[in-house]
């Protein structure tokens, strides 16, 4: 197991640990509200909603594609993600050289 992984999963385990807490001193109002925000979304509404909000976005720009296309857009915010872990903590994310990227 290298570091990132042990710094991950001793961070998940303190994030649990507090939920866990938390929760346990919850009123049971509130740990119904909880449980009603936690449920699984109907996938089906969800689908309807995401085509519903796909139409308006394309009626609003008449039909023209995005530029930058999204998938740029997408690799473009991964690439600031991995300056900014690289940033945070350079020793676990090393660049590649150029003869291996």
């Amino acid at each position: 197991m290298n570091i990132a992984t042990l710094l991950c999963t001793a961070m998940n385990t303190k994030l649990v640990n507090s939920l866990f807490q938390i929760i346990q001193s919850l009123s049971e109002e509130e740990r119904a509200q909880l449980q009603e925000k936690m449920k699984k979304p109907d996938e089906r509404e969800t689908l309807e909603r995401i085509q519903k909000l796909r139409a308006k976005i394309k009626a609003r720009r008449d039909g023209k594609p995005f530029d930058p296309s999204i998938e740029e857009i997408i690799h473009q915010m991964r690439e600031e993600r991995d300056e900014q872990m690289n940033a945070c903590f350079p020793e676990l994310f090393k660049r590649k050289s150029a003869s291996e990227g």
